[in-house]
């Protein structure tokens, strides 16, 4: 019936046309027309191997013509699940996380569950707004890359509210929660061991940032690297930013403003990587045969530039898959123990590194 009280009116196609009240299409309705039950209309909709397979494509035709719409919320009502799965970044811009979200949604698509994003910069205030706002569409669960200078009460709001969280890429002190992420320090250790390998003593870092785990970890292991082999560390060869194109290009005129300047320099991230890349090129050098630079994460877009970026690859693409893997065994079991996987990084050689011009 339709919201006057008419019974609506059969179209040329079979279908329905439901009137200016626009009542919603329901399973019942659908069920009627085909003289079926309403399990089979379900079942058939979604695919059940159960209905013979002319009565389920009757089905889906109908149902599509009448425009029916799965009523989600009405669903999780019942079961005390929507299948959402909550996403917070700081960033979507950074093809890096970019990447971790493709992992993310298709890990869990294959479950049968959606994601559900909210970002906020570097924002504490936005993202309070942002996983507020996420969480009031009762997502089963999240994975949160925090904004710099975040702290455990940050998520507190989510704690209290019993919402299974999983940190991701960015970890933060005094949080029993769990966690996937790259061995970043290792990463930087790799790249300088490489650097240091091919002949530069004076090595730069782009990017330190004591907000953010990762790149606090990378940091330590510059300067650790630097120690264990007796060189020298120069605070006039770190520019502390945000890994961002424009503060890679600052950042390398910066260094190569210093009286003793680098030879090579290390980057938080790629973004940063190729800013300083852009940035050589400004001073009539290039990557590789004037300036050496290593990069961090191996984006698609490192391998694409020229020279292609020398860079620590960290697998995004799984540990998107793992996040997501992570967060429905939480959701599904809530008193698990806590599980921390940190994966191994590589470094990848190509072009942006060689040894220093003599």
């Amino acid at each position: 019936m339709t919201t006057d009280g008419l019974p609506p009116e059969s179209n040329a196609t079979g279908g329905l046309r439901m009137g200016s009240g626009r009542a919603r299409v329901t399973l019942q309705i659908i069920a009627e027309q085909l003289a079926v039950s309403t399990a089979t209309v379900s079942l058939a909709l979604r695919n059940s191997p159960l209905v013979a397979e002319a009565t389920r494509l009757r089905v889906q035709q109908l149902a599509r013509e009448m425009g029916y719409s799965y009523n989600r919320s009405a669903a999780s009502l019942r079961t005390d699940r929507t299948n959402i799965l909550g996403v917070g970044f700081h960033d979507i811009t950074n093809p890096y996380f970019a990447e971790l979200l493709a992992a993310i949604e298709e890990t869990a698509a294959e479950r049968g569950r959606s994601i559900l994003l909210a970002t906020y910069g570097e924002k504490l205030d936005r993202q309070e707004r942002a996983l507020t706002t996420l969480k009031e569409y009762r997502p089963d669960g999240m994975l949160v890359c925090a904004a710099g200078g975040s702290t455990a009460e940050s998520f507190s709001h989510l704690i209290a509210a019993d919402m299974p969280l999983v940190q991701l890429s960015r970890e933060i002190p005094g949080l029993e929660l769990d966690f996937v992420g790259s061995d970043d320090r290792h990463g930087t250790e790799l790249a300088l061991e490489h650097l240091i390998g091919l002949g530069h003593r004076r090595i730069a870092f782009l990017g330190e940032n004591q907000l953010i785990s990762t790149s606090r970890n990378r940091y330590e292991g510059y300067c650790d690297t630097l120690a264990r082999h007796g060189l020298p560390f120069d605070p006039a060869l770190v520019y502390s930013a945000h890994g961002t194109r424009e503060n890679g290009l600052k950042g390398i005129q910066q260094v190569l403003d210093v009286a003793d300047q680098p030879t090579a320099a290390i980057c938080f991230n790629d973004l940063t990587a190729f800013g300083a890349m852009l940035g050589l090129r400004h001073r009539g050098r290039e990557a590789g045969a004037d300036f050496s630079i290593v990069g961090c994460d191996d984006v698609q877009e490192a391998a694409q530039w020229y020279p292609a970026l020398t860079t620590v690859r960290n697998f995004q693409e799984e540990m998107g898959r793992r996040s997501a893997e992570i967060l429905i065994r939480r959701i599904a079991e809530p008193a698990a123990p806590v599980r921390r996987i940190v994966l191994k990084p590589e470094l990848v050689v190509r072009g942006t590194t060689a040894p220093p011009k003599r």
